[in-house]
Protein backbone atom coordinates (compact mmCIF):
# COMPACT_ATOMS: atom_id res chain seq x y z
CA UNK A 1 0.00 0.00 0.00
CA UNK A 2 1.15 3.49 -0.73
CA UNK A 3 1.05 5.95 2.07
CA UNK A 4 -0.59 8.89 1.32
CA UNK A 5 0.97 12.59 1.14
CA UNK A 6 -0.62 14.85 3.51
CA UNK A 7 -0.15 18.92 2.33
CA UNK A 8 -3.03 21.50 0.63
CA UNK A 9 -3.73 21.26 -2.60
CA UNK A 10 -3.46 24.40 -4.91
CA UNK A 11 -6.82 25.30 -4.62
CA UNK A 12 -6.84 25.66 -0.85
CA UNK A 13 -3.52 27.72 -1.45
CA UNK A 14 -5.20 29.83 -3.70
CA UNK A 15 -9.13 30.01 -1.71
CA UNK A 16 -6.78 31.20 1.33
CA UNK A 17 -5.11 33.93 -0.59
CA UNK A 18 -7.78 35.11 -1.66
CA UNK A 19 -9.59 35.65 1.64
CA UNK A 20 -6.37 36.95 3.26
CA UNK A 21 -6.29 39.78 0.17
CA UNK A 22 -10.49 40.50 0.45
CA UNK A 23 -10.00 40.87 4.71
CA UNK A 24 -6.44 43.15 4.03
CA UNK A 25 -8.28 45.02 1.52
CA UNK A 26 -11.49 45.50 4.32
CA UNK A 27 -9.19 46.49 7.01
CA UNK A 28 -7.44 49.71 4.86
CA UNK A 29 -10.10 52.02 4.75
CA UNK A 30 -10.19 51.30 8.78
CA UNK A 31 -7.11 52.06 8.72
CA UNK A 32 -7.27 55.34 6.89
CA UNK A 33 -9.72 56.70 8.95
CA UNK A 34 -8.24 56.09 11.86
CA UNK A 35 -5.07 57.89 11.14
CA UNK A 36 -7.26 60.12 9.69
CA UNK A 37 -9.40 60.86 13.44
CA UNK A 38 -5.32 60.49 15.00
CA UNK A 39 -4.30 63.94 13.29
CA UNK A 40 -7.96 65.42 13.53
CA UNK A 41 -7.18 64.96 17.66
CA UNK A 42 -3.71 66.28 17.34
CA UNK A 43 -4.70 69.25 15.27
CA UNK A 44 -7.44 70.17 18.04
CA UNK A 45 -4.82 69.92 20.61
CA UNK A 46 -2.45 72.21 19.17
CA UNK A 47 -5.54 74.36 18.10
CA UNK A 48 -6.02 74.71 22.17
CA UNK A 49 -3.05 74.89 23.00
CA UNK A 50 -2.17 77.60 20.87
CA UNK A 51 -5.30 79.60 21.67
CA UNK A 52 -4.54 79.14 25.49
CA UNK A 53 -1.10 80.72 25.36
CA UNK A 54 -2.39 83.74 23.09
CA UNK A 55 -5.40 84.63 26.22
CA UNK A 56 -2.05 83.95 28.32
CA UNK A 57 -0.33 86.20 27.07
CA UNK A 58 -3.45 88.47 26.84
CA UNK A 59 -3.94 87.95 30.07
CA UNK A 60 -0.42 88.98 31.41
CA UNK A 61 -0.62 91.91 29.25
CA UNK A 62 -3.86 93.36 30.69
CA UNK A 63 -2.38 92.94 34.32
CA UNK A 64 0.44 95.15 32.82
CA UNK A 65 3.07 92.50 33.24
CA UNK A 66 4.14 92.84 30.25
CA UNK A 67 5.30 96.27 28.71
CA UNK A 68 3.46 97.62 25.94
CA UNK A 69 2.25 100.32 23.71
CA UNK A 70 -0.46 102.84 23.91
CA UNK A 71 -2.55 101.40 21.44
CA UNK A 72 -1.25 97.72 21.54
CA UNK A 73 -4.29 95.20 22.01
CA UNK A 74 -1.96 92.93 23.98
CA UNK A 75 -2.41 90.39 21.99
CA UNK A 76 1.08 88.91 20.62
CA UNK A 77 2.71 90.52 18.02
CA UNK A 78 3.92 86.63 16.24
CA UNK A 79 3.71 83.12 17.32
CA UNK A 80 7.48 83.15 18.06
CA UNK A 81 7.11 85.96 21.09
CA UNK A 82 5.03 83.48 22.46
CA UNK A 83 8.07 80.80 22.70
CA UNK A 84 10.68 83.69 22.92
CA UNK A 85 9.21 84.63 26.39
CA UNK A 86 8.97 88.12 27.55
CA UNK A 87 9.81 89.93 30.69
CA UNK A 88 7.95 90.15 34.00
CA UNK A 89 7.96 93.79 34.84
CA UNK A 90 6.20 92.29 38.13
CA UNK A 91 9.83 90.23 38.23
CA UNK A 92 11.73 92.23 40.82
CA UNK A 93 14.73 89.71 38.41
CA UNK A 94 13.19 90.68 35.01
CA UNK A 95 12.33 86.98 34.68
CA UNK A 96 11.28 86.26 31.58
CA UNK A 97 7.71 84.22 31.06
CA UNK A 98 7.49 82.08 28.63
CA UNK A 99 3.97 80.85 27.46
CA UNK A 100 4.89 77.89 24.76
CA UNK A 101 7.52 75.15 24.89
CA UNK A 102 7.45 75.28 21.20
CA UNK A 103 4.93 76.09 18.40
CA UNK A 104 2.63 73.15 17.61
CA UNK A 105 2.30 72.39 13.64
CA UNK A 106 -0.16 71.66 12.13
CA UNK A 107 -0.30 67.73 11.56
CA UNK A 108 -2.43 68.63 8.32
CA UNK A 109 -0.18 70.81 6.32
CA UNK A 110 3.24 70.65 4.33
CA UNK A 111 5.66 68.79 6.42
CA UNK A 112 8.42 70.93 4.61
CA UNK A 113 7.04 74.03 5.89
CA UNK A 114 7.97 75.48 9.52
CA UNK A 115 5.80 75.03 12.56
CA UNK A 116 4.78 79.11 12.94
CA UNK A 117 4.44 79.03 8.98
CA UNK A 118 1.45 76.13 9.48
CA UNK A 119 -1.14 78.06 10.93
CA UNK A 120 -3.51 81.25 9.77
CA UNK A 121 -3.16 84.10 11.50
CA UNK A 122 -6.22 86.39 12.72
CA UNK A 123 -5.32 89.79 14.02
CA UNK A 124 -7.63 91.41 16.16
CA UNK A 125 -8.71 93.79 13.94
CA UNK A 126 -9.46 91.43 10.99
CA UNK A 127 -13.36 90.18 11.11
CA UNK A 128 -13.63 86.37 11.84
CA UNK A 129 -15.82 85.92 8.54
CA UNK A 130 -12.23 86.92 6.78
CA UNK A 131 -9.48 86.27 8.76
CA UNK A 132 -6.08 88.33 7.66
CA UNK A 133 -2.55 88.62 9.83
CA UNK A 134 -1.61 91.85 10.89
CA UNK A 135 0.27 93.71 13.65
CA UNK A 136 -1.24 91.06 16.75
CA UNK A 137 -2.47 87.36 16.89
CA UNK A 138 -5.65 87.26 17.77
CA UNK A 139 -6.55 83.56 16.83
CA UNK A 140 -5.13 80.85 14.98
CA UNK A 141 -6.62 78.53 11.88
CA UNK A 142 -5.34 75.64 10.16
CA UNK A 143 -4.52 76.03 6.43
CA UNK A 144 -5.80 72.92 5.43
CA UNK A 145 -8.74 73.07 2.96
CA UNK A 146 -9.88 69.48 3.45
CA UNK A 147 -12.86 68.18 5.87
CA UNK A 148 -12.93 66.49 8.90
CA UNK A 149 -14.84 63.15 9.32
CA UNK A 150 -17.60 65.36 10.80
CA UNK A 151 -17.87 67.01 7.34
CA UNK A 152 -16.75 70.37 8.88
CA UNK A 153 -13.80 72.41 7.44
CA UNK A 154 -10.27 72.56 8.95
CA UNK A 155 -10.11 75.82 8.73
CA UNK A 156 -13.35 76.73 10.55
CA UNK A 157 -11.86 74.96 13.89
Amino acid sequence: MRARVRGFTLIELVVTVAIVGLLAAMAAPLLETTVRRGKEQDLKAALMDLRNAIDAYKDAADRARIQRAADDSGYPPSLEVLVEGVVDRSSPTAARMYFLRRIPRDPLADPSLGPAQTWGLRSSTSPPDSPQPGKDVFDVRSLSQGKALDGSLYRDW
